[in-house]
């Protein structure tokens, strides 16, 4: 009997310090966006262990280029389907290298007019956030309704792509593409466990993701050195009265135990400084991964 009850005892202590360890996360994650000039929104999920916990989860946040990661999942399955290969030849026209974006390729490629495999494209695209890369993408799959059409079919309703990356040099524009961190994290979790794409082309688009050279001080300055994270970032520039629309980092993070979590950052409407936007993004990322560590 006495054993009886010690074990109930430590099972209702060892539910009770794993709720009041969530709980500590939360009032850590409210204090670092307490008082910051953006509306922000958080989703994390524990892939492995189903842990979940979100702050304005259902935000209507501007995607800016995280739309990129849902553009490739259209993009592989037509290669899953046979329509597309990674190392079929891509014609990139010089007029759709636009110079005033942010484009590596255009600066690799100045003068266009040449053939680039559809691996390369992606590359380009998701690993370094080609704008042009971008649209030349969505003209291939057949325009932004076949994404929305494909993302939906995942599942996926909080979702909303309408424009590209050229159109979204109107301000307006820029809030038009939107989803939310919950939406966020349920793709995030579908796309790694093989549910969306073949294994093959799940494999290549994570290890592209884990390539992205974009977003240095977002959300890898928050994990320790050479921690494998897989992810897609996007950022609007400012107006004349220093507000951006949008900075957003979403990933898959694996820990040293090789469990994975997945966090979905959105600022919305911002006023800050663009180094402690980035901060934020950082300091959310250090407090979700020392969670995960404390816990596991």
């Amino acid at each position: 009997m006495a054993r009886l009850f010690y074990i109930t005892l430590f099972s209702v202590f060892s539910f009770h310090s794993f709720a009041q360890t969530t709980n500590e996360l939360r009032q850590q994650l409210q204090q670092l966006i307490a008082g910051k000039n953006a509306t922000v929104g958080i989703s994390i999920k524990s892939i492995e262990d189903k842990d979940t916990l979100s702050i304005n989860g259902n935000l209507k946040a501007p995607l800016m280029s995280v739309f990129k990661f849902h553009i490739a999942l259209a993009v592989l399955n037509k290669v899953d389907e046979g329509k597309l290969s990674l190392t079929q030849e891509i014609f990139i026209k010089k007029k759709d290298l636009h110079e005033d974006t942010w484009s590596p390729m255009r600066e690799e490629y100045p003068n266009g007019d040449l053939y680039l495999t559809l691996d390369k494209l992606l590359r380009y695209t998701i690993s370094h956030s080609d704008n042009n890369g971008c649209d030349i993408l969505i003209d291939l799959v057949g325009g932004t309704k076949e994404v929305q059409r494909f993302i939906n079919k995942q599942g996926i309703k909080d979702f909303v792509i309408k424009v590209n990356e050229e159109q979204m040099k109107t301000w307006k524009n820029l809030y038009i593409n939107t989803t939310t961190p919950l939406a966020t994290t349920e793709l995030l979790e579908k796309f790694f466990k093989g549910e969306i794409l073949k294994e093959n082309t799940t494999k290549y688009l994570y290890q592209i993701m884990t390539e992205t050279s974009r977003g240095i001080t977002w959300m890898k300055a928050g994990l320790p050195e050479n921690t494998e994270l897989a992810h897609r970032t996007g950022m609007s520039g400012t107006n004349d009265n220093n507000l951006r629309v949008a900075m957003n980092d979403i990933g898959i993070v694996k820990l040293p135990n090789g469990k994975h979590f997945i966090l979905a950052v959105y600022l919305k409407n911002i006023t800050e400084t663009q180094e402690d936007t980035e901060k934020i993004i950082a300091d959310i990322t250090r407090a979700t991964w020392g969670y995960f560590i404390n816990k596991n």
